[in-house]
């Protein structure tokens, strides 16, 4: 066989590997989270294939004739790359989001077998060019040298061009495609039966695998989307659910409503410290822009929103009542990069409301972090976060302690049973230059609700470590229910 048809063979299926390997941090997402378990899940997942498939590769190019092997291997696994999101979504609604070995065996479910196939190829087209044991070395360091070609492209091409332009599952349907011409124009040998059987279940995997897509109604780079009317809350009600969990509920008719119980306790602690008056806000994440269209209804409030999904938007203004206007800058873009753009003393308060039930952005949770939203506040402002923890409510202790370490004042608001660590949930962390008017937010908030400030505070958060940019576990501190 022609060196040069082998060299392709292997750049492709390669890439195809680091395709599936991006691909499925997506694809898992709404079942597991974007933590760092889960990116460590399917590392460690995609380097066991290959581990396994080059060991296997080599065994079977040894005893069977490569010149044969190679597009059978080929048609395998473009079947398997178009089944691989059947089946995490046949079994991801049954796995524990928060359990390593969950996460772990959902990841092996889905890509272990396409990536472990696709992992042969190497050592049976290194079989198949090897004339003689004086040119081994040659042979071997340059198919790996190719294939390690074919992962860079493979790599860069998803998280920079694919997951942007199209949805995670009809990635998988190209890679299988490719894989497919390939692996039939290298199996014509071998008769039309095993071509038109091949083809044949790949188009019955790719019918299958389609039935059983994801229910987005949006799927963005980052989030599977979908929103819903609220039920018993009134016919405008509607909520945005990002990767399965709540992100937020708005009234699209009625920009002041508030249905979750922690925006009114941010909502309480902006009246504590702001009773009255305009303000300028920066909001980190803005989700379906519940805060920002209630500021500016209530306060005439301006919005600055830092979100890092571009997709985000358009969704809120199609389908969440969200009318932008001049009162309203949507950066899209990273937080931690976008807060830089700002002058200090640019807003009043900045509100951080970037975590779900199973994503947390580590390096928005650190020092560093904290005093560059610091350095945008005016005299007086105040930063309040919104955190989402369980006992023993390490994470939010940790965050809480890294908030004091940036301002002089601090305080934490939560319902009693929350705080005393029986049960977990949101809690608003706050933190400002000047004194917290805890007496101001406990008459707002519901009456289960606490607010500890400062010396409470303190002791509450007790022996927490202080999270930066050199030590912020943050997947590994939280806890989930």
């Amino acid at each position: 066989m022609n060196r040069w048809i082998v060299a392709a063979v292997v750049f492709i299926s390669s890439a195809a590997i680091l395709v599936l390997e991006i691909v499925a941090g997506r694809i898992l997402a709404p079942y597991v989270g974007v933590s760092l378990q889960t990116f460590t899940a399917i590392i460690g997942t995609i380097l066991a294939a290959i581990a396994v498939g080059a060991w296997v590769g080599g065994r079977i190019a040894d005893r069977f004739d490569p010149s044969r092997l190679l597009g059978l291997v080929l048609l395998a696994g473009a079947v398997l790359a178009v089944l691989s999101p059947a089946m995490v979504y046949v079994v991801g609604p049954s796995v524990a989001g928060e359990s390593a070995i969950g996460i772990v065996g959902l990841a092996g479910i889905g890509f272990f077998l396409p990536a472990a196939v696709l992992s042969t190829v190497t050592p049976i087209s290194a079989k198949l060019l090897l004339e003689s044991l004086d040119d081994t070395g040659e042979v071997v360091g340059r198919l790996s040298a190719i294939g390690t070609a074919g992962a860079l492209f493979g790599t860069f091409i998803t998280g920079f061009f694919l997951v942007a332009a199209i949805p995670s599952q009809p990635i998988t349907w190209v890679v299988g495609a490719v894989l497919l011409v390939l692996g039939v124009a290298l199996s014509l040998p071998a008769g039309r039966a095993t071509i038109l059987g091949s083809v044949s279940v790949f188009f019955l995997s790719a019918m299958f695998a389609a039935a059983l897509a994801a229910p987005c109604d949006h799927e963005t780079a980052y989030a599977c989307a979908v929103v819903t009317d609220r039920t018993g809350e009134g016919p405008t009600v509607r909520t945005l659910i990002l990767d399965t969990f709540v992100n937020s509920v708005v009234d699209v008719e009625d920009p002041t409503y508030l249905s979750s119980r922690y925006t009114s306790v941010i909502d309480a602690v902006v009246a504590a410290q702001f009773p009255d008056g305009s303000l300028d806000v920066v909001y980190v994440g803005g989700g379906g822009y519940t805060l920002p269209r209630y500021y500016q209804a209530t306060r005439d409030a301006t919005a600055t929103v830092l979100e890092l999904d571009g997709e985000l938007p358009a969704i809120a203004e199609e389908e969440l009542g969200l009318v932008p206007g001049p009162w309203l800058v949507t950066d899209v873009g990273d937080a931690r990069l976008g807060i830089r753009h700002y002058e200090p003393g640019s807003f009043d308060a900045a509100i951080a409301d970037a975590f779900s039930g199973r994503t947390v952005p580590w390096h928005l949770t650190t020092v560093e972090f904290i005093e560059d939203v610091r350095t945008t506040l005016g005299p007086g402002g105040v930063y309040i976060m919104n955190v989402i923890d369980h006992p023993p409510l390490e994470f939010a202790r940790a965050e809480l302690a890294t908030v004091a370490e940036v301002f002089d004042h601090i305080a934490v608001v939560a319902p009693e049973g929350y705080l005393a660590g029986a049960r977990g949930g949101n809690f608003i962390l706050v933190g400002s230059d000047r004194p917290i008017d805890d007496d101001t937010i406990e008459r707002l908030v519901p009456r289960d609700e606490l607010a500890l400030v400062d010396a409470e505070a303190v002791a509450w958060f007790g022996d927490a470590p202080i999270l930066t940019d050199e030590y912020a576990p943050a997947d590994q501190l939280l806890s989930r229910p």
